[in-house]
């Protein structure tokens, strides 16, 4: 998109922002029973708005991501995109006007994860102090009251849901981190995910998680223009304050969300919804410890390679658009199959998640399974450099 068009768009998108803040509009949307419709709206038009000028700032303060390494991108690229996105995500919420104590709690974790991720940008900062930090915004969201809350009554209950809280959120989070590597990537994802969780919302009636959900959807919307573009690469990135923030908010509205009160079945919707982060995370985790490279919380945090779902699709010839498209139509996939239970017994959502294992189970397969074939073409070709017959030139 050429410059005097961006600046149209630009216009154009203030103008709706500017609207949608007369006290009658926005009077308007809640009279009727819309709200979400003007948090998506709102959000997506700060978000858009706050970009260009987080990338301003990158720019002035040097704060940029430069290629080497596993990054696959070729120029620096401003961090801070997180930071338009935080800023609507947290605009909205304030302006909605409608609070509940839960909502408080995954707004406040939130917030102590972005700035975090906004320090680490600046200044990387060691693993041990990231995870400390995690598990204090954990701890949040406990004394808020967004636990996991399946668990039989116990001595052991309550002990045992906190565990499991703090392994459900740090994994989230710090699994759409590791995902963060490609242009639109992780901010499509989110939003796609936030997107399902905002419809689980609207049917089940939680008016907290939906606002929560379609805040960070329209945040997402917003920001996506600038990070995944199909001709030019990125202009801006999340940086770890940005993916680290979408993987605390998508985990504390998971969790949130009243999924075992009545049906057991329910904890099934979360972990389809949120398929791909957990996949990614648990593949990686296990190869990495299986081989050795991983063997403590501290080193599973700091480790980076290029293993990951969407290096291993680039290494299978997809492309960089083609391999987040791929992600994007597999994120869907399992948001639908997730929808499709409710209501549904408890052998189907046996059946839909053994169906989703297997799947991913193939495509984990075949991705290391072509990579090793590669491998192996290449070192034959190392050993037996004479040109075939019929290539000669």
């Amino acid at each position: 998109m050429s410059i005097s068009k961006r600046k149209i768009v630009w216009v154009a998108v203030l103008g709706v922002a500017l609207v949608l803040l007369a006290p009658p509009v926005r009077e308007s949307f809640f009279g009727r029973g819309i709200r979400w419709v003007y948090l998506l709206l709102f959000s997506s038009s700060l978000a858009y708005l706050a970009t260009p000028l987080a990338r301003k700032v990158a720019w002035a303060l040097g704060v940029l991501d430069r290629p080497g390494g596993r990054k696959v991108h070729e120029r620096p690229t401003p961090l801070l995109g997180g930071a338009a996105i935080y800023m609507a995500f947290v605009a909205v919420l304030l302006l909605n006007f409608s609070f509940s104590w839960e909502l408080k709690g995954v707004a406040l974790g939130a917030t102590l994860i972005f700035i975090l991720g906004l320090v680490d940008d600046l200044r990387p900062l060691p693993a041990w102090l990231k995870l400390l930090v995690q598990l204090g915004a954990v701890g949040i969201l406990i004394r808020f009251g967004v636990v996991l809350s399946f668990l039989p009554d116990g001595l052991w209950s309550t002990a045992g849901e906190w565990v499991l809280t703090a392994i459900w959120v740090v994994g989230i989070t710090n699994a759409m981190n590791f995902l963060d590597g490609l242009d639109g990537l992780a901010t499509g994802l989110a939003a796609i995910n936030a997107a399902f969780f905002t419809i689980v919302a609207l049917q089940t009636g939680q008016p907290y998680m939906g606002f929560l959900s379609v805040a960070l959807l329209g945040s997402c919307l917003g920001f996506l223009p600038h990070n995944f573009q199909l001709r030019e690469p990125a202009s801006i990135f999340l940086g770890d304050a940005g993916s680290t923030f979408l993987g605390f908010s998508l985990a504390g509205i998971a969790v949130m969300g009243e999924w075992g009160e009545s049906r057991l079945v329910d904890i099934v919707i979360p972990v389809l919804i949120l398929g791909v982060p957990i996949f990614d995370m648990t593949l990686t985790t296990l190869v990495r410890v299986g081989t050795g490279q991983v063997k403590s919380i501290g080193e599973w945090l700091s480790f980076t390679g290029r293993d990951h779902f969407h290096h291993r699709l680039l290494d299978i010839g997809l492309g960089r658009r083609r391999a987040v498209l791929t992600i994007y139509v597999i994120a869907v996939w399992l948001g639908l199959s997730a929808l499709v239970l409710k209501g549904s017994t408890g052998t189907d959502a046996l059946l839909v998640l053994l169906q989703a294992g297997i799947i991913f189970f193939l495509v984990g397969y075949f991705m290391m399974f072509v990579k090793k074939q590669y491998a192996r073409i290449g070192r034959a070709v190392l050993q037996d450099p004479k040109p075939q017959e019929g290539n000669s030139k």
